[in-house]
C-alpha cells in the first residue's frame, strides 16, 4: 500500500540530519505496517499527479499559516477536496489538521489564547490521551458535517473527523521528545513564552500516546477502521 505523504514545512535544518525531515517522522511512526510512501513536497511546489499517486494520504504540520498567501495553498486545498470526494483515506496533522479544514469550509486563526507547546492532554472517547502539541493557529470554525472527536479547554477542535474517510489531529503523534527540545532550541525562544518552553522542557520525559494514535493512523489508512 502506498501512502502519499504532502509535505508542507520542513524540519529545522540542525535537526534533520540527527532526527528526520517531516516526512522521515511520519515513516518512523508507522514503521513495520509495510507501507510504500510517495513524498510530495508541495511546500517546494511538487505536487502529485491526482488522487491516483497514493492508496492513502497525509498532510503535514508545517511553521506556515493556512490562511498565508503562498502560491501551494490553493491547488494543496482542491487536492484535499478531491481526495475527500475520493473517498480514499486522508490524515492532517497540525497544519495539515488546519489545512484540511479550511479546504473544506471551516476557519483557521491565530488563537487569542496564544501557544500550545509540548505535552498535553485531549479527552478522546471519554478518556484522557496526551500528545506533543506545537501551535499558535486553530481551528475555530468548523466545516458543515465536522465531527470533533477530541480537545480540551485550550483547544476544543483537537482531533475531527469528516465522514468516514478524514481524519485529523491538531497536536503531532510523529513527534517524539527529542524532536520538542529541538523545536525549543531551534524555533522556541523569542518566539514562544519562555514559561510554555520550561513547562515543556520539564515534561519532555513524561509519557506520550504516539503509538496508540500511530495504531489507529495505520488501521486508518489499511481501511480497518473509519473516522
Amino acid at each position: 500500500m502506498k501512502i502519499g505523504i504532502l509535505q508542507t514545512g520542513h524540519s529545522p535544518d540542525p535537526l534533520i540530519a540527527p532526527l528526520g525531515d517531516y516526512d522521515r517522522l511520519f515513516e518512523n511512526l508507522l514503521d513495520g505496517n509495510g507501507f510504500e510512501y510517495g513524498i510530495f513536497p508541495v511546500v517546494d511546489g511538487v505536487f502529485p499527479s491526482g488522487t491516483e499517486a497514493a492508496d492513502g494520504w497525509i498532510v503535514t504540520g508545517s511553521r506556515h499559516g493556512a490562511y498565508e498567501d503562498h502560491p501551494w495553498i490553493p491547488p494543496l486545498e482542491q487536492l484535499i477536496r478531491d481526495i475527500t470526494a475520493s473517498g480514499k483515506p486522508l490524515i492532517g496533522i497540525c497544519f495539515g489538521h488546519q489545512i484540511i479544514a479550511q479546504a473544506l469550509g471551516g476557519k483557521v486563526e491565530k488563537f487569542a489564547g496564544g501557544w500550545s507547546v509540548g505535552r498535553q492532554q485531549y479527552m478522546l472517547d471519554g478518556a484522557p490521551v496526551m500528545l506533543n502539541a506545537w501551535h499558535q493557529d486553530q481551528v475555530t470554525e468548523l466545516p458543515e458535517g465536522a465531527r470533533v472527536l477530541a480537545g480540551n479547554d485550550f483547544c476544543k477542535n483537537a482531533i475531527v473527523a469528516y465522514g468516514n474517510n478524514v481524519w485529523t489531529v491538531q497536536p503531532h503523534p510523529e513527534f517524539r521528545p527529542a524532536f520538542i527540545k529541538g523545536l525549543i532550541d531551534t524555533r522556541g525562544h523569542g518566539v514562544v513564552p519562555e514559561p510554555l518552553l520550561e513547562r515543556a522542557e520539564d515534561q519532555l520525559d513524561a509519557p506520550v500516546d504516539n503509538d496508540r494514535i500511530a495504531q489507529f493512523m495505520a488501521e486508518f489508512l489499511k481501511g480497518k477502521r473509519s473516522a
